[in-house]
């Protein structure tokens, strides 16, 4: 059998000191190795029982977190989902969001170390998603739930520890954002009369996926007027319409529309499919471009968009998503005549759906399954 203590301290990961809650916590605050908030020290027990579910060698990167380039091996994750509180069984969705989050596509560097107050959000779908209680309904963005706070908050402790990305270092955002704690739902699939994103996304109804997005803090949608599929979405695409976006600045974004299942089921009911309601929110989501500042029009709307807008006048639609293929849209929360838009980082990054497989690429239709192979 590996033995920990040995791999600790080849890794030059081990620091042995007492297992006492306090010192623990000082030590860590001194070194900047956590998120501001208490941890659980991460003795070699606790790792030993979250590496009890990995399937992959410990020392082996999954994948290099920037904007450090630290390789992010299960030793270090493991490490890191004990600091941020999560149980054993968890883990191999920590793994999973870290693969993600190191796709080429996704471009964790920017993520990271840009100015814009986004951070990698987490949509569980499938049946471990459930399985472990990842919340989609009631306050599934707030507190309440361990394994939304602490598989976000284990992704975001790896972004610091492993990454580099601490305030003003690796991470320069300019206000930052709640979010940035931990940001982790799982869909709603029981309560969506569409089919959800992962299979929207070509995988099984029985797969367990995450999909990653840069993305902003939910931004509400209150519409309890609205009795028709046409007013809630001209709600959301009025939402959606706004200035100072960066999906609105960029040719590429993937904005996140979340509907609650009632404003859902009003679209469904309404004969919308998914795709027709990306299409009807899209072509209603824009503001003239008079309502922008010279400065942006000149500097910025007609530099990347130089074909649409060079010469254009105030009366010209500037759209907040240029194709609506580019919308996600997921069922989340419980009853209540609610919705969110989230604003995504735009620009140079792209949302990764990744599925959960053991190693030998075996697909997992449950926690216990992953393990057992």
């Amino acid at each position: 059998m590996t033995d920990l203590a040995d791999l600790l301290r080849a890794d030059g990961a081990s620091l042995w000191v007492d297992d006492d809650f306090t010192a623990v916590n000082a030590m860590i605050r001194e070194r900047g190795w956590g998120d501001g908030l208490p941890v659980v020290p991460p003795t070699k027990e606790r790792v030993e029982a979250m590496l009890a579910w990995c399937d992959r060698t410990w020392t082996a990167p999954i994948g290099r977190m920037a904007p450090r380039y630290g390789e992010a091996t299960p030793l270090r994750l493991a490490a890191n989902a004990v600091m941020a509180g999560c149980e054993p069984e968890y883990f191999p969705l920590v793994m999973l969001a870290v693969e993600a989050l190191c796709e080429e596509a996704f471009n964790l560097y920017t993520i990271q170390a840009t100015t814009h107050p986004c951070a990698p959000l987490l949509i569980f779908n499938g049946p471990v998603a459930q399985e472990l209680g990842i919340n989609s309904g009631h306050n599934a963005f707030g507190p309440g739930v361990q394994a939304n706070a602490t598989i976000g908050r284990a992704i975001r402790l790896a972004q610091l520890n492993i990454g580099g990305a601490r305030p003003g270092v690796g991470d320069m955002a300019t206000h930052g954002s709640p979010a940035k704690y931990t940001y982790c739902i799982a869909e709603n699939e029981v309560a969506s009369p569409w089919e959800p994103l992962h299979v929207e996304r070509g995988h099984a109804r029985e797969t367990t996926t995450v999909t990653v997005v840069g993305a902003e803090a939910p931004h509400n949608v209150n519409d309890h007027e609205s009795l028709s599929a046409e007013g809630v979405m001209m709600t959301i695409a009025g939402t959606m319409a706004i200035t100072g976006s960066n999906d609105v600045h960029f040719p590429s974004q993937q904005p996140v529309v979340v509907l609650g299942p009632e404003h859902a089921n009003t679209i469904a009911q309404g004969g919308y499919s998914k795709a027709d309601a990306k299409r009807f929110i899209q072509k209603h989501a824009w503001l003239p471009m008079g309502r922008f500042s010279t400065e942006n029009i000149e500097r910025r709307l007609k530099v990347m968009f130089k074909d649409r807008y060079a010469n254009a006048g105030p009366d010209a639609p500037v759209y907040a998503v240029h194709n609506p293929d580019d919308i996600i849209i997921v069922v989340v929360g419980g009853p209540g005549k609610h919705s969110a838009f989230i604003p995504s980082f735009g620009g140079n990054t792209r949302s990764v759906t990744l599925a959960l497989r053991r190693r030998e690429g075996q697909i997992a239709r449950s926690i216990k399954e992953f393990w057992n192979g």
